[in-house]
Order: structure tokens, then C-alpha cells, then sequence
């Protein structure tokens, strides 16, 4: 019986826990090609947080320079 269903099952393609499991026939699939992306995945975020930072920095160095001459 247990020989009988893994013959049935054989060439299967199956999608356990998220993963595709390959068929028999994997050797005759198309290969897909991810191209690789930025290394960073939040490049825009990093950006915008060093941007802000720098604004910051300044207007802080305008106040200090502010009341220094006070």
C-alpha cells in the first residue's frame, strides 16, 4: 500500500510550509532569475533620517551660534 502511494506521488510537485518542492521533472522547468536588488533595503528611509540629522545639526549649530554673540 505505502509502495503503491509513493509511486502515485512520485513527479509531484508539492508546496509544504511556504516552500515549493521540486517534481521529477525539475530538470525541464524554466530557470527563473531574481535580479539581485539594493543591499539595503530601506536605502530611501536611511536617506531621509541622515537628511533630517543634518538639518538638525545645523539648526542647532545656528542657535548656539545665536546666543553665543548675546
Amino acid at each position: 500500500m505505502a509502495l503503491l502511494a509513493s509511486l502515485a506521488a512520485t513527479g509531484c510537485q508539492v508546496d509544504v510550509a511556504g516552500q515549493t518542492l521540486p517534481s521529477a521533472y525539475w530538470h525541464q522547468d524554466d530557470v527563473q532569475y531574481f535580479a539581485p536588488g539594493p543591499e539595503m533595503k530601506v536605502q530611501r528611509e536611511a536617506t531621509a533620517q541622515q537628511q533630517y540629522r543634518s538639518e538638525m545639526e545645523a539648526q542647532n549649530a545656528r542657535r548656539e551660534a545665536g546666543t553665543r554673540l548675546q
